[in-house]
């Protein structure tokens, strides 16, 4: 009965300690910071507002929105860096540790992104070159608050758009939305243009006047046909141009030195 007991009492104690060793560890990952600023690009009270900006998308999607920064990859190439960096720190939500890194070097004057877990279906390939279409103009004006931010505004887009419906993809991208005030420029344009034109029409036809009849425009007797054949003139050839082989969308991936498997990509700035 005491043995029975015991057995009893070491089991709860082992399943204590196993359930406090896993808190303690979601803990550690929920308490990673998600901007380091290495390369120190930013100031102080900018780096506030974007880890608080980046820890809510974060917890909100329970994906994991990351930013590095570094003077230097110390000799290795940018994707392998970013996946080093991710996969060792901890980074990333539950077992298959979603989330996505953005890495900028200053020394080589490179950025990559790496996505692991859920972020690989979120951030397609096709949705990456969207992203970095938006973000790297900033980074190389040296504008690097408003790269980070444009960065983190479109991993918010781009998780909620994967929540409620199909990430974003190729034929899916984000439609760039249009300024009320240059829809009024374009109207006024055409309606400006619209009044030239039927200005000058209507002044080339003052001197015509309505007839009954076409009789006034033919001179009797000038019409006569004294010979009739058949001539070939050309030939019409229609050309369709043969559709280039599109690709299927998605996320391409491979594999860090730890063996997770992650999606991204690369680049200058």
């Amino acid at each position: 009965m005491k043995r029975n007991r015991m057995i009893v009492v070491l089991t709860a104690f082992l399943l204590c300690l196993c359930m406090g060793s896993v808190t303690m560890a979601v803990q550690a990952a929920e308490n990673l910071p998600r901007l380091v600023d290495d390369a120190d690009l930013l100031r102080d009270s900018q780096e506030s507002v974007l880890e608080e900006k980046l820890g809510e998308i974060s917890e909100k999607y329970q994906c994991d929105v990351v930013i590095v920064t570094k003077d230097s990859l110390d000799g290795m190439e940018a994707t392998p860096y970013a996946d080093d960096y991710y996969d060792y720190n901890g980074y990333g939500y539950g077992e298959n540790h979603d989330g996505i890194l953005l890495l900028v070097s200053m020394g080589e004057r490179k950025w990559a992104i790496s996505t692991t877990g859920n972020g690989i279906e979120v951030f397609t390939d096709a949705g990456q070159e969207y992203m970095v279409d938006k973000f790297k103009p900033y980074l190389s004006d040296g504008e690097y608050e408003e790269a980070f931010t444009c960065f983190a505004d479109l991993c918010d887009d781009f998780l909620r758009q994967a929540q409620e419906e199909k990430p974003y993809d190729i034929g899916n991208l984000p439609k760039e939305k249009m300024s009320p005030l240059w829809i009024l420029v374009a109207v006024g344009i055409g309606f400006v243009i619209s009044l030239i034109v039927t200005g000058t029409m209507k002044g080339q036809l003052k001197s015509v006047r309505s007839q009954p009849a076409a009789d006034n425009y033919v001179k009797p007797g000038s019409f006569q046909l004294r010979r009739e054949r058949d001539v070939f003139l050309y030939r019409t050839v229609n050309r369709v141009k043969k559709p280039e082989p599109q690709s299927s969308g998605g996320s391409s991936t491979h594999s860090g030195s730890s063996g997770t498997s992650h999606g991204g990509s690369s680049g200058s700035f």
